[in-house]
C-alpha cells in the first residue's frame, strides 16, 4: 500500500493559480422552474454557469439479485455541470437501503441549484462543504453526484487527472474483483464462466441457499473468492458456523455479515471467526468508523454513502488511524461514478469497482479493466468520454 495521503490535495500554490483563472466567474441563478416529469433535463442557467439533473436507466446484464433487493435495471442521478466552456460530470446512485431513491435526489439537487452555480469552484472545499449542508443528512448519493461533477469540472479546468489532482499514482490499484449476485447453481455456474479473466470474484451469500452458491463457483473456478451477506446472518451462531465453513472454501474476507445494527452482536462472532470483517451497511458517516473499529476489521467505502470523493478520502484518512483496511465499492452505475471511485483506488486494500460492468447501456467509456486491473484514463478530470 502506497501512502499517497500526504499529495490528496492541491498546493497551496496550484490553489491560487486555479483561483486566479476562475476568478469572477461565479453568478447567482434564478430557482428552477417546476416541471411535470423527470424524463427530460431540466436547467438553471447564467451567463458563467448551467447545471443540467436528470435520471439515468441503467438495464442490467442479468438481474441483479442480493438479500435486499432484485432487479433487471436500475436508475441513477446525473449531473452536468458547465461553466467557462467546461462541463463536468457526475452521478449518484441512491441507495434504498437508506432510504434514499432517484426522483428525490434529482429534486433536492434541483432546489440548491441557485447556490450550486454561485458558488466558487476553485474554492472547492467550502463549496462542497456549502452543498452537503444544504443537501443535509439523507441525500448522500445527491452529494455525491454534484461533488463528482465539482471535481471532474475542476480537473478540466486545470489540465490534471483526478489523480494527478489528488497527488495519487495509478499504478498503485489493487485489482478490483467482479460481483456474482444471487441465482440459480446453474445460473451462478454460466456467471463465473462469463467473468474467467478476472482473478477474483465477489458472491452474495447470505440465504440459505450459501453452501450450493460456493460449491457452483467452486465447480468452475479455485480463484480467491470474497463474500458479501449484506445483513444476511441474524443469528451470531448460523453466522460463526457460515464464515468458519466459508473459511475452508478459500474466501479472503467476509462483508457486513450481520445487519447493522447488531453490533455487539458482530463483535462476538468476530471474536470467533478468523476472516476478516468488513462494514458496508453499517459505515455511513466519517464519526461511525472509530467504533466500527471494535467490531470489523475494515470498512467499505462507496461514493454513493460517502457523498463524493472529497469525504471519501476523509474517510479514508480516519480509517488508517483506526488501523483498518479499507476497500472502495460501487453500486450499479455508469462509467461515471466508476471512474471517479477509481481515481482514488490507489489509496485502499480493496477493491469492488464492477458496477458498470454489470450494465447494458452505459452512456460513458472512462475506467477500463484488463484481468482486474484499472486502467484509467488519461484525460484531465474524471477523462470521460461518451459511449
Amino acid at each position: 500500500m502506497k501512502n499517497n495521503t500526504a499529495n490528496l490535495f492541491l498546493t497551496r500554490r496550484a490553489s491560487l493559480k486555479l483561483a486566479g483563472k476562475l476568478a469572477g466567474t461565479a453568478a447567482l441563478l434564478p430557482a428552477f422552474g417546476s416541471r411535470k416529469t423527470l424524463a427530460r433535463p431540466t436547467e438553471t442557467v447564467s451567463s458563467a454557469a448551467k447545471l443540467t439533473c436528470s435520471l439515468q436507466r441503467l438495464n442490467l446484464r442479468h438481474t441483479w439479485t442480493t438479500t435486499m433487493s432484485s432487479s433487471a435495471y436500475r436508475e441513477t442521478v446525473m449531473v452536468a455541470y458547465s461553466r467557462d466552456g467546461i462541463t463536468g460530470h457526475g452521478e449518484g446512485a441512491p441507495i434504498v437501503r437508506y432510504k434514499e431513491f432517484p426522483a428525490e435526489a434529482a429534486k433536492a439537487i434541483e432546489a440548491i441549484a441557485p447556490q450550486i452555480v454561485a458558488g466558487d469552484p476553485a474554492a472547492y472545499r467550502l463549496q462542497i462543504g456549502k452543498i452537503r449542508a444544504l443537501l443535509g443528512e439523507h441525500q448522500h448519493a445527491a452529494m455525491a453526484a454534484v461533488d463528482i461533477a465539482l471535481f471532474d469540472w475542476i480537473g478540466q479546468r486545470y489540465g490534471l487527472p483526478l489523480y494527478k489532482l489528488f497527488g495519487i499514482d495509478p499504478a498503485g490499484a489493487p485489482l478490483t474483483d467482479f460481483s456474482i449476485g444471487i441465482d440459480t447453481p446453474e445460473i451462478t455456474r454460466q456467471k463465473t464462466r462469463e467473468v474467467e479473466d478476472f482473478p477474483v470474484l465477489k458472491i452474495k451469500v447470505g440465504l440459505k441457499t450459501d453452501e450450493a452458491t460456493i460449491a457452483a463457483v467452486r465447480s468452475v473456478t479455485n480463484k480467491p473468492l470474497r463474500v458479501d451477506a449484506n445483513e444476511g446472518w441474524t443469528n451470531p451462531e448460523e453466522a460463526i458456523r457460515e464464515i468458519n465453513w466459508l473459511e475452508t472454501q478459500g474466501i479472503e474476507y467476509v462483508e457486513q455479515p450481520m445487519p447493522a445494527h447488531m453490533f455487539e452482536e458482530t463483535r462476538y462472532v468476530r471474536s470467533k471467526v478468523h476472516l476478516p470483517l468488513i462494514a458496508d451497511e453499517a459505515c455511513t458517516s466519517a464519526v461511525m468508523i472509530p467504533k466500527l473499529a471494535e467490531a470489523y476489521d475494515g470498512i467499505n467505502i462507496k461514493l454513493d454513502k460517502s457523498g463524493g470523493l472529497l469525504e471519501a478520502l476523509r474517510w479514508i484518512e480516519i480509517a488508517r488511524a483506526c488501523k483498518l483496511k479499507v476497500m472502495i465499492g460501487c453500486m450499479v452505475s455508469s462509467a461515471c461514478t466508476i471512474t471517479a471511485a477509481a481515481h482514488i483506488a490507489p489509496l485502499v486494500d480493496h477493491v469492488d469497482l464492477d458496477g458498470n460492468l454489470l450494465v447494458t447501456n452505459d452512456p460513458w467509456r472512462g475506467v477500463r479493466v484488463e484481468k482486474g486491473k484499472l486502467i484509467l484514463p488519461t484525460g484531465p478530470g474524471l477523462g470521460l468520454t461518451p459511449a
